[in-house]
């Protein structure tokens, strides 16, 4: 299992959001850091093949992500995920997963899996529209993993998630990245310390760092702001 990227671009006029960026990345927990602006989202989308890249390429196991087939294998959670307000939680998932080619009996049964799974099964039956911020959120992190997807992007997913959930959603992103490449990007240093394998930080539409993590690196805080201070000198 290899998702590479190579020398991806992405360009908007005069801005370059995406500046030449190369990874290959395998198994494992990547957590993507950088303040708003630094072209962490752009990235994702090309990476989900939702956004055509200026230059450059993204494979997955050697087939460019622009491909149909790449969908079957993609779980993703973009930063503002949309719902329909007067579906049950229940009917969203089951909606979501004929879209992603999924049996009416295969899914119902992994619906009321990842809803037990995200804390959402009391409310199931419930109209989206009275759920809160944390509940969505919640709901988009289940709908993301209906088709047991190899490769798992997910954009702020702990936005609206109360202390208590965030504990309980690392823990699930730990277990994934066991089998899966999963791609967090955050600007919350806490989500992704001890159980990101790989930190990778960005600034400006570049990588300025890329490495696996390491047990000294006890206040990531700190190390975050000096790779931005060092870029700035």
């Amino acid at each position: 299992m290899e998702l590479v990227i190579d020398r991806l671009t992405k360009q908007y006029q005069n801005k370059i959001a995406v500046d030449r960026i190369s990874l290959r990345l395998e198994k494992g927990v990547y957590g993507l850091l950088g303040s708003n602006g630094a072209g962490k989202t752009t990235l994702m989308r090309m990476i989900c093949g939702i956004l055509k890249p200026t230059g450059g390429t993204v494979t997955f196991n050697g087939m460019d992500v622009s491909r149909e087939e790449y969908r079957a294998v993609l779980g993703y959670l973009p930063q503002d995920f949309g719902y329909y307000p007067d579906f049950t939680g229940m009917d969203f998932l089951l909606y979501m997963a004929s879209l992603k080619g999924l049996s009416r009996n295969t899914a119902r049964k992994k619906a009321k899996k990842l809803l037990e799974m995200v804390n959402l099964t009391d409310s199931a039956g419930k109209k989206i529209r009275t759920y809160s911020g944390g509940m969505k959120q919640r709901l988009g992190i289940a709908q993301a993993l209906l088709n047991d997807p190899q490769i798992i992007v997910l954009d702020e997913p702990t936005a609206g998630l109360d202390p208590k959930e965030r504990v309980k959603f690392r823990n699930l992103i730990a277990e994934l990245g066991k089998d899966n490449i999963v791609i967090l990007s955050t600007h919350i240093l806490s989500d992704i310390e001890h159980i990101a394998d790989v930190v990778l930080m960005m600034k400006n539409g570049q990588l300025i760092y890329q490495d696996k993590w390491r047990e000294e690196m006890d206040d990531l805080e700190a190390f975050y702001l000096e790779q931005f201070e060092r870029k700035e000198q």
